[in-house]
């Protein structure tokens, strides 16, 4: 027997949490925040707790898991560094017995979020280099759990293989196929048909772009854009600010190498940006460590803008605030609290696509309209998808030939749109692909 219980991020995009129960024993999959719910608190100091994420509604319900399933868990299993993905695990990791594993630049993320939240760990990091195994042990048994190298917006994601007595269980709630990503190796195609070969007995997979045709474009086509507009003959004596995910190495990467070429000073600001890029550092993977400066507090924000406004062109200015995050400094900027005054000669770039909930969107529109209304020139969408679209899907699921297919990454109203794909394929809703709801569990027999 194999059950799945979703305990968050079934009904609602983020604060990803799935448990899976195999007999005597069980694994958690990811424990994420909902970052809608924190979007007021971007660069805000102050620690925060369980007792005020849980009253934000920021945490998945875990508390709802009963006694008897959390004596069973092995396991805490994260797939990559993303919040909504790993955020949780300081607040919420205590209650559980079992070792938490991930790859290296995921642990480092979690050490500085630990950091950051001046928690000590109950349970025991274990950091699993790209596509090798670890053996966690279970009741009466081990379990070979591999992470298995796939590509995403931000370093070393993993689909997360745990190998059953009933079929492999394999863990993909974040991903796209990209032969051709700016850093780290492509997709691991053949460990992706061993497992096959082996019996996958279900798919948990990132489903969110599930109706948009075609393949994700590559983030080099996100590189090839930056290289656009960034090099642009126009943007020369003008100020220029870029604005992306801090957890986008790869994106950062391509920033800074062509800031080098503008011959500008780059300058990170935010503690967002100096907490993932510190990461980076510890596993050897910030390739652009030398060539940047970082400017986290603020009045260091302050005064550090208040030189760059008097030669603009000097500096390439890379800061938080892409959904209009109150408190980053992007939105300060647009609100006039910080002494960088925005002209019709300024380019501001967003590296970044408006994360789909009706809290950034309303965020997001707030800080576009008072930049507009600044004259400075505005560029939008300057990004690729980290979400695999329909193809991507498709050549998935071909290379895993799952028994069940489980679509995550949302509500029904959004996961449910990879019904007619999988129907194509020769699955069928509510016998062999299944649509969750948190805490209603599934049994697959």
């Amino acid at each position: 027997m194999i059950k799945i219980h979703p305990v968050g991020g079934a009904d609602e995009v983020g604060k990803f949490m799935t448990i899976v129960e195999v007999g005597d024993d069980a694994f958690v999959f990811d424990m994420g925040l909902y970052m809608p719910a924190l979007v007021s608190r971007a660069e805000r100091n102050g620690a925060l707790t369980e007792k005020i994420l849980r009253a934000m509604g920021a945490l998945p319900d875990d508390l709802s898991v009963k006694e008897e399933l959390r004596n069973k868990i092995r396991g805490i299993l994260i797939g990559h560094a993303h919040l909504d993905h790993i955020g949780a695990v300081p607040y919420i990791e205590h209650r559980y017995n079992a070792g938490i594993y991930g790859t290296p630049f995921t642990m480092a993320v979690l050490d500085e979020l630990v950091k950051d939240s001046k928690i000590s760990l109950k349970n025991r990091t274990n950091s699993v280099q790209p596509d090798t195994s670890v053996l966690v042990r279970g009741k009466h048994k081990e379990y070979e759990v591999e992470f298995i190298n796939m590509t995403h917006s931000t370093l070393q994601t993993a689909v997360i293989a745990v190998h059953t007595p009933k079929g492999i269980v394999a863990y993909a709630n974040d991903f796209k196929m990209d032969d051709t990503p700016v850093m780290g190796g492509k997709p691991n195609y053949g460990a992706l048909k061993r497992l096959a070969g082996e019996g996958v007995k279900v798919l948990i997979v990132d489903s969110l772009y599930a109706k948009s045709e075609g393949k994700t474009p590559s983030e080099e086509e996100a590189r090839k854009m930056l290289r656009h507009v960034m090099l642009n003959e126009d943007n020369k004596g003008k100020g220029m600010i870029v604005t992306t995910f801090s957890s986008h190495i790869p994106r950062l990467k391509s920033i800074v190498e062509f800031g080098k070429k503008l011959n500008r000073e780059i300058v990170f600001l935010g503690r967002s940006l100096n907490k993932y890029t510190n990461a980076a550092r510890r596993v050897n993977q910030c390739p652009y460590d030398k060539d940047i400066k970082i400017v986290t507090y603020r009045n260091q924000v302050f005064k550090f803008l208040k030189k760059a406004a008097q030669s603009k062109k000097d500096y390439l200015i890379v800061c938080t605030g892409h959904q209009g995050e109150p408190g980053s400094v992007l939105e300060r900027i647009s609100r006039g609290e910080l002494p960088y005054k925005l002209s019709p000669k300024d380019h501001i770039i967003f590296s970044s696509r408006t994360i789909p909930t009706p809290e950034t969107i309303a965020s997001k529109e707030a800080i576009l309209k008072r930049l507009y209304k600044s004259g400075a020139e505005i560029f939008e969408d300057v990004h690729v998808s980290g979400h695999g679209h329909k193809e991507d899907l498709r050549e998935l699921i071909k290379l895993l030939r799952p028994e069940h297919i489980i679509p995550s990454h949302g509500h029904q109203g959004i996961v449910s749109q990879i019904i007619p794909l999988v129907q194509e394929m020769g699955y069928e809703k509510g016998r062999t692909v299944h649509l969750l709801e948190n805490g209603k569990a599934l049994e697959l027999k």
